[in-house]
């Protein structure tokens, strides 16, 4: 169905033929937004030649169900019904929407369209059918109109158990989705909520900012609420778009020259790119228990720091200069300190304490991951790779190791395990247990990484 919006919505049938060839569609959301945008230019242009009206907006949309990326439509009889709602008993599938927003123009009795997409998927699952609820929902006559053959905001909606995502759009039509890309289309930030910020050390740029109730003018308090939710207090100038994908149209934001998409990217994977770094000085700043060193200590000095560690004052300075720019340190005149997140989850007789399993990532799990590339290519452990031995036995011959190599991986476990115990323990009702197994060290031994 395309909906043509005049002064007053009007519905106009689409006489479009749902022909297209799926196999051509490299995903599934490809055939339902194409179908939907098919849907609506057939509207646009009966209406322009047939009926000799022009309309502003033609929105088509159409509906599929996939499971296991196939596509299943509206069952042609009750056997093919029958085989659909079989395939997606006790099973988890996608809805998918794909919606299509044409805007006509006519010149010269020419009409010149200009298209907008999008698509909205929703996982769906469904509870073990039994044959006579089958055949009795098929009866009813209910799914031979129905792409995926159930209607779920009728008698349908009991074969399903859980629903994640958009409800409407499992009905039909992703309302919100919808009314969040006309907010896009016709609700721009107004120009002067663009303003110059200066950063330090950072060239100036166009930023967009969320003002306060009090900047704006009553009129544009609505517009205001519209651009809020569209930028999330983040939207640089719209001054041009750019098609991907099916005739997609999004804003390129400018910063610097460049669109600010591709610097988040950029921003992200150099982030990515140093993760090792950050790992290595929170390792090595454990293992030299510096924070247990500034416990219950307001400022530390470098020299202090050096002299009791006995390290280098060139390399103790820049480590605890690393350690306050990942904020786990707070630098002063004076000196040194903890941070609040330090005291509570660094200092090793911390109740909250990561300690002991921060000192096993240092001597066992990095190591192993220095060999990651390997373990890829050949698919077999890469333990033997390993210059530590320590490694190596812990691994595969835990039960013959001393006393303290089992208490140190202990405490490491347990020093994990403050994250997400009480989490897992508390998700389940375990009263009727008496007995826990944990199995967690088989990981180690059968992952190919390891």
């Amino acid at each position: 169905l395309a909906s043509v919006i005049l002064d007053i919505p009007d519905l106009v049938p689409s006489w479009f033929k749902e022909t297209l060839e799926k196999s051509t569609f490299s995903a599934p959301y490809q055939y339902a937004v194409e179908t939907a945008k098919q849907k609506a230019l057939e509207v646009a242009n009966r209406m322009h030649v047939k009926h000799l009206q022009t309309p502003d907006i033609v929105i088509g949309a159409d509906t599929i169900v996939t499971i296991e990326e196939q596509i299943l439509e509206k069952p042609v009889d009750k056997q093919d019904a029958y085989k659909m709602l079989s395939r997606l008993s006790g099973k988890e599938h996608s809805v998918v929407t794909g919606v299509a927003i044409v805007h006509c123009s006519s010149k010269d009795d020419y009409l010149d369209t200009e298209v907008t997409e999008f698509f909205e998927e929703t996982k769906v699952k469904f509870a073990e059918l039994s044959e006579e609820l089958l055949w009795e929902y098929i009866h009813s006559g209910e799914p031979m109109d129905k792409a995926g053959g159930y209607g779920i905001q009728a008698l349908g909606g009991m074969l399903v158990e859980y629903v994640h995502g958009d409800f409407l759009n499992v009905v039909g039509f992703p309302l919100n989705h919808f009314c969040k890309k006309l907010g896009e289309l016709y609700y721009p930030p107004s120009k002067h909520t663009i303003h110059h910020i200066k950063y330090d050390s950072i060239p100036s740029v166009e930023t967009f900012e969320i003002l306060s109730d009090g900047d704006c003018d009553s009129s544009d308090s609505t517009k205001m609420e519209d651009a809020k939710r569209l930028t999330n207090g983040g939207l640089v100038e719209l001054e041009k778009c750019k098609e991907i994908n099916c005739g997609y149209k999004i804003p390129i934001e400018i910063q610097n020259g460049i669109p600010r998409n591709v610097t988040q990217c950029l921003s992200k994977l150099t982030h990515l790119l140093d993760g090792f770094k950050g790992s290595k000085v929170l390792f090595v700043a454990c293992k030299l228990k510096i924070f247990d060193l500034l416990k219950d200590r307001s400022t530390v000095t470098t020299e202090d720091v050096a002299s009791q560690l006995n390290t280098s004052l060139r390399g103790t300075e820049r480590l605890l200069d690393a350690c306050a720019s990942l904020g786990l340190l707070e630098k002063n005149h004076q000196g040194y300190s903890n941070a609040e997140v330090t005291n509570l989850c660094l200092v090793s007789d911390s109740e909250y304490s990561l300690h002991d399993y921060i000192l096993h990532c240092n001597d066992h799990l990095w190591p192993l991951f220095t060999h990651l590339e390997l373990a890829v290519k050949e698919g077999t452990s890469q333990v033997h790779q390993t210059s530590e031995k320590k490694v190596n036995d812990l691994f595969q011959d835990f039960h013959c190791q001393s006393v303290e190599v089992k208490q140190h991986f202990v405490r490491a476990m347990d020093s994990s395990s403050k994250v997400t115990a009480r989490d897992i323990s508390t998700a389940f009702d375990l009263s009727q247990f008496k007995v826990v197994c944990d199995l967690g060290g088989i990981y180690y031994i059968t992952s190919p990484i390891y």
